[in-house]
């Protein structure tokens, strides 16, 4: 028993008792199960517990409430291992009611008998409960990740009651860092529901919160911004960190070696971090996980009756069933008279989303020798083209093949104000002479970045390729870099200019020292010379239709009468847009908002 706040105590219990969770999911420090009870002038108790901790969780309850009876039990999730002791509990508590949504009154009704039709409160999406001091408002989740499941937001402590959200493996007397557990917890049991977990980050990014207390897993108190963008990455299967898995099967021990040799060659070209996992001996659910942190996948295996070997084709459905996407994949096939195991995987995959396969497929016939040697250097070097092109040691920094990647597309421009790096989304980038290359890049006077570059003279343009997400145009442009850092956490390269450039999501940079500068009234035009350029990659560049097309969100405008801003889809108001009117966002005039049809 713990006091989370002065009036919410944690009665849960851990579990060393149950080797797999949800009968797949190996647990080996355990598992907590988290129940809370709130003391007011009417008591609520939020969920129970597993079956097998009935007497352990009513004696932490009693011994919270005292003298006291709760009034109300909230059921924000009808999984057994958090509603098995409902009927315990009413049975108690003959008095206390049921809060709960109509879905999961239902499943009541299909674990128990009954839903409790004489007890319950049936509460809707965005409806409250008053207890004295707190107000509970229930924020349905549905899907995350079963279809009753609803969080509850107590306003009073300004507590997230987030259900299986922010929830993670490992008994609570436990201690171990957060994140890798959270990750393959998510992964596994959420991973296959991001947009439903993308739409329930939008409604908590509206609430206040100091404190989450999930159904599994420590309480949060603290750096909350960390757990929260980790699930924003997850659910928008992002890349949460740098580097390369290799995941293998090998049954002679040939195909291990050619793991080996590419590991050692990715790390001579500067991969910053290179995981293998050999997928009949680890733990798939860890290999899985791993798979969604990071951006680049090698998938080597033998040809195997034909198909391929039975671990790597588990581990490929693994994969697809959690809507597996934006990777970029490598393939290793290895087959003694007919390989087929590079063709299949790519089958498997193939009705996944936005994943790229590397042009250099590397194909061994029982042992390597120089032909797959070589292929297996080239797909190295293919993989780590930008980390080459990061190092200040091995990039070619007069590539002014960048150049090319100049369009009519979207770009990040850093600057550095002195005491800060600071980032600009412009869409207004030229190439005007090659003979000496010149570049124009026209920004807006009134954004923090003209100041910067018109007092220091020097910039990087970094070419946004199609893999950017929108979070990146709402960091760098939908925000002022004169009140907020940007670069806040971030560990960027930077090139010889000393400014800052990004490390993904783009596939070339150049550095530009200002020789003119020409006044355009509302902008300023900075005409350049190129002092560096390097090429990261061939992703396509970003281009302005491209973002309006496939990566800005739809505005909401059903209902509303009045004008919408065509880059970032702010709404306003009203019957007439004023002509001088500025978008609080983008920061982009009337010219570009349209009337809502």
């Amino acid at each position: 028993m713990k006091s989370i706040t002065s009036d919410i105590i944690y009665v849960g219990v851990n579990d060393h008792k149950t080797d797999l969770f949800e009968g797949q999911y190996r647990i080996p420090n355990g598992i907590s199960y988290n129940s809370y009870v709130v003391l007011d002038e009417c008591v609520t108790v939020f969920d129970t517990v597993d079956i097998n901790f009935t007497h352990e969780w009513l004696d932490n309850l009693g011994e919270a409430l005292g003298d006291r009876k709760p009034d109300y039990l909230v059921v924000q999730h009808m999984e057994p291992d958090h509603s098995a002791n409902i009927k315990e509990f009413l049975s108690v508590y003959p008095d206390a009611k049921v809060v709960a949504n109509i879905k999961t009154f239902k499943m009541m009704e299909g674990f128990f008998g009954t839903d409790y039709a004489q007890r319950r409160v049936v509460v809707e999406d965005m409806g409250t409960l008053c207890t004295g001091r707190h107000t509970f408002t229930f924020v349905f989740a549905p899907m995350v990740h079963w279809p009753e499941v609803m969080v509850t937001y107590d306003s009073y402590d300004k507590v997230l009651f987030s259900a299986d959200g922010f929830g993670k493996f490992g008994a609570l007397d436990i201690d171990e860092p957060w994140d890798d557990e959270a990750r393959r917890y998510f992964i596994g049991i959420v991973g296959k529901y991001g947009v439903q977990v993308q739409n329930l980050l939008k409604k908590a990014a509206t609430l206040d919160i100091s404190v989450i207390c999930p159904l599994h897993g420590p309480i949060l108190t603290e750096n909350l911004s960390h757990y929260i963008e980790l699930y924003n990455t997850w659910s928008s299967y992002g890349v949460e960190s740098e580097g390369i898995l290799i995941a293998y099967t090998s049954v002679y021990g040939n195909t291990k070696k050619a793991v080996d040799l590419l590991a050692n060659k990715l790390r001579e070209f500067s991969c910053p971090k290179v995981v293998i996992m050999d997928l009949a001996r680890c733990d798939m659910s860890q290999a899985v996980a791993n798979a969604f942190r990071y951006g680049r996948i090698v998938l080597a295996t033998t040809t195997y009756n034909a198909s391929i070997f039975p671990y790597m084709r588990e581990f490929i459905d693994h994969l697809c069933e959690r809507n597996f996407q934006n990777r970029s994949i490598a393939l290793i096939e290895n087959g003694s008279w007919a390989p087929l195991a590079a063709k299949l995987m790519r089958a498997q995959l193939s009705q996944q989303k936005n994943l790229t396969f590397a042009e250099t497929k590397v194909t061994i016939t029982s042992a390597l020798n120089s032909k797959s040697t070589e292929a297996i250097s080239k797909l190295a070097e293919e993989l780590c083209r930008d980390y080459i092109a990061r190092s200040p040691q091995t990039a070619d920094k007069n590539n002014m093949s960048a150049l090319f990647n100049i369009g009519y597309g979207l770009y990040v421009v850093t600057s550095n104000d002195g005491k800060k790096d600071n980032g600009l989304i412009v869409n207004a980038v030229t190439q005007v002479t090659n003979t000496p290359n010149r570049v124009a890049v026209t920004i807006n006077k009134m954004n923090y970045s003209h100041h910067i570059i018109k007092q220091t003279g020097v910039m990087n343009v970094n070419c946004l390729s199609v893999d950017a997400p929108y979070s990146l145009f709402e960091n760098f442009g939908y925000r002022s870099g004169r009140a907020e850092n940007k670069f806040q956490g971030q560990d960027n390269p930077r090139s010889d200019n000393g400014l800052v450039f990004l490390k993904q999501y783009i596939n070339s940079f150049i550095s530009l020292k200002v020789t003119d500068y020409v006044d355009l009234d509302t902008h300023g035009m900075f005409i350049c010379e190129v002092t560096e350029a390097r090429v990261m990659s061939d992703r396509q560049t970003m281009t302005y239709n491209y973002y309006l097309q496939n990566v800005k969100p739809k505005p909401v405008t059903e209902g509303k009468k009045g004008f919408v801003c065509k880059v970032c889809g702010f709404v306003y108001e009203g019957d007439e847009l004023p002509e001088d009117y500025i978008c609080p966002l983008c920061k982009h005039g009337v010219a570009d908002f349209e009337p809502i049809q």
